[in-house]
């Protein structure tokens, strides 16, 4: 049916999914990889746009709603908000910071999966900092490179990693705050956080500088992408747009958090709309079910992962569900409770995806992302999800697939099919010959840290970047 549609109506607009080729891998920080474009449905465009705001303005507004519930508690928005701005007092005071603006300086900070990691990175930006986070499991010379390159003013660590830090923060002669206490203990009133004249009153966050988060450094020494606050705002409401975020909505999140997918995806995007995010210390199968089989309010709603995660899932099922009662108990809980269910930043084989359906009754919804871009595309969160396919372009994305032509003028490029949300046009005669694809919108990052030549590299003379990722037009659908 594909085939016979492939010449017909290759002048018209079209969107496109991009169905991905089952060997490859997709990148999380730009690797070269190869995929399809193939047509999909269309629908109606809700473009990035709106003033720029971090997610921490947002938090008084749910005042007592709960925010996070850890292995230390619950912990409403109002909490993670008033200790944010006593965290960004003790920030400012440390620097010697006068005007209560940053102005951009790097905070590298390290803390475990729970509440006390909102409450540095906000209390970054209250401070115009910007957030760097590090992951616990790095080993202390790649912790000393991300802090050393990222050049950061200052290093925050939770009281467990205050022994492992401290040593590499001093040999680098930069200052260490202790994070003491995450929980809410109430000592913060209303009164300090109206007083308060930091940068939290910042007119203008659109350009600031909002987090660098450092490419795995697969073709050499990881690379710091730094993402303004724009460039966050478009990932995380164009996400909470097509997979349709609401505060009632209960995510558990299971993933580090140095990472587009854990950081974006599955905590900012619910504290965006007043959710609740479950958060685990560390990964482990027989918690993650408990917390899905679980009759406790709250149920959780949505689920995020990689491949390996629910391969693993699918392990333990397989291992310890194998009454024919308790499978059925399973998966009506499931696909009773669970609204969405995703799978990115890596290939979800199809037999993962097909033993999860059985398992659940839910189709894993398939997205592409890298550091570099956050999300760009996604399957739709309503009607057909093709196994092995990433989705169409989220909203404010542009997309590009073109070769390059090298000349004595310089490189141009042949595009074989571009396109956004709206609709996509195809070359006629380059349906299904491969190139790369390119990425434009304002979800892409500002630069590669102290790297002008790599950041300059990375795009095109008209300001496409190119991701590494090698697609096919096929045609229409």
């Amino acid at each position: 049916m594909l085939g016979s549609l492939i010449f017909c109506h290759v002048n018209l607009p079209m969107r496109c999914l991009v169905h991905g080729v089952h060997r490859w891998r997709w990148p999380a920080c730009g690797r070269r990889n190869v995929g399809h474009f193939r047509k999909g449905v269309h629908t109606t465009r809700t473009p990035f746009s709106g003033r720029v705001t971090p997610v921490f303005t947002r938090a008084l507004a749910f005042g007592d709603r709960i925010a996070i519930i850890d292995q230390n508690g619950e912990h409403t928005y109002r909490d993670l908000y008033t200790q944010s701005v006593h965290l960004s007092q003790q920030i400012c005071e440390v620097l010697r910071c006068s005007s209560g603006d940053l102005k951009e300086k790097r905070i590298s900070f390290l803390c475990p999966n729970d509440a006390s990691y909102v409450i540095v990175q906000w209390a970054s930006w209250m401070s115009g900092g910007i957030a760097v986070p590090l992951y616990r499991k790095y080993p202390v010379q790649e912790l000393e490179y991300f802090i050393q390159d990222s050049q950061s003013s200052l290093v925050i660590a939770t009281e467990e990693y205050m022994r492992d830090i401290t040593p590499s923060a001093e040999k680098l002669g930069i200052p260490v705050l202790p994070l003491v206490n995450s929980g809410s203990d109430g000592c913060i009133n209303d009164k300090t956080v109206e007083a308060f004249p930091l940068a939290i009153d910042c007119p203008e966050w659109k350009n600031r500088g909002a987090m660098i988060i450092y490419t795995s450094g697969t073709t050499g020494r990881p690379k710091g992408v730094l993402s303004t606050h724009q460039n966050v705002q478009a990932v995380v409401t164009g996400l909470v747009d097509k997979w349709e975020w609401t505060k009632d909505d209960v995510i558990l999140h299971v993933l580090p958090l140095h990472h587009v997918h854990g950081v974006i995806n599955k905590l900012l995007c619910p504290l965006w709309v007043g959710a609740t995010c479950i958060m685990l210390p560390e990964f482990s199968p027989q918690k993650v079910w408990e917390k899905f089989l679980s009759p406790r309010a709250p149920r959780i709603s949505v689920f995020m992962a990689v491949p390996t995660v629910y391969s693993r899932l699918v392990e333990y099922y397989d291992r310890h569900f194998s009454q024919p009662h308790v499978q059925d108990f399973v998966h009506a809980t499931c696909r009773d409770n669970f609204r969405l269910m995703v799978s990115g930043s890596a290939a979800l084989p199809v037999p993962v995806l097909e033993r999860w359906k059985n398992i659940t009754g839910h189709t894993l919804l398939e997205r592409y992302g890298m550091t570099e871009i956050g999300m760009a595309l996604s399957n739709p969160l309503h009607g057909v999800r093709v196994p092995g396919s990433v989705g169409t372009p989220l909203p404010g994305v542009e997309v590009r697939i073109a070769t390059e032509r090298l000349s004595r003028e310089g490189p141009s490029y042949i595009i074989h099919a571009q396109g956004d949300e709206r609709d996509t046009k195809v070359t006629p005669g380059l349906d299904g010959k491969e190139g790369e694809l390119f990425v434009k919108g304002p979800t892409v990052f500002r630069e590669y840290w102290n790297r002008p030549e790599e950041t300059k590299e990375a795009f095109t003379s008209d300001g496409w970047f190119k991701t590494g990722t090698v697609l096919v037009p096929l045609g229409c659908a």
